[in-house]
């Protein structure tokens, strides 16, 4: 994705990202590609589920947009578990949680307020 340097005083916003993410790929991704996944790339979690849902709702798009984040999806569980078996199941929730709002994103269905309900 195109993003702001770390240091950068101004970030661009979630619809700037996908914007800029979108003509980047395609003015060098052909059109017969079928997909293109993402890394989370340093994001909050929430951050490249927006990122990606806005892509995904914003455009019409040739190639399908899809994740491959490791940390964004693995964060939140391994912080919920923090080594301990009686937080087993608060971890599985949390990684259910991410799972679901980034397949969401994948369809451009993703949305804050459902991050919010969990």
């Amino acid at each position: 994705m195109v993003l702001s340097g770390t240091e950068c005083g101004t970030q661009a916003g979630v619809e700037e990202v996908a914007e800029q993410t979108v003509r980047c790929l395609k003015r060098a991704v052909p059109a017969a590609v079928p997909g293109i996944c993402f890394l989370s790339g340093g994001q909050s979690d929430e951050d490249a589920t927006a990122h990606l849902s806005a892509m995904n709702s914003m455009f019409e798009l040739p190639w399908k947009l899809s994740f491959s984040y490791g940390r964004a999806l693995q964060a939140a569980a391994l912080k919920a578990w923090g080594g301990k078996a009686e937080n087993e199941a608060a971890a599985q929730s949390a990684f259910s949680h991410r799972a679901k709002m980034n397949s969401l994103a994948a369809t451009g269905q993703w949305k804050t307020e459902l991050e919010k309900a969990a």
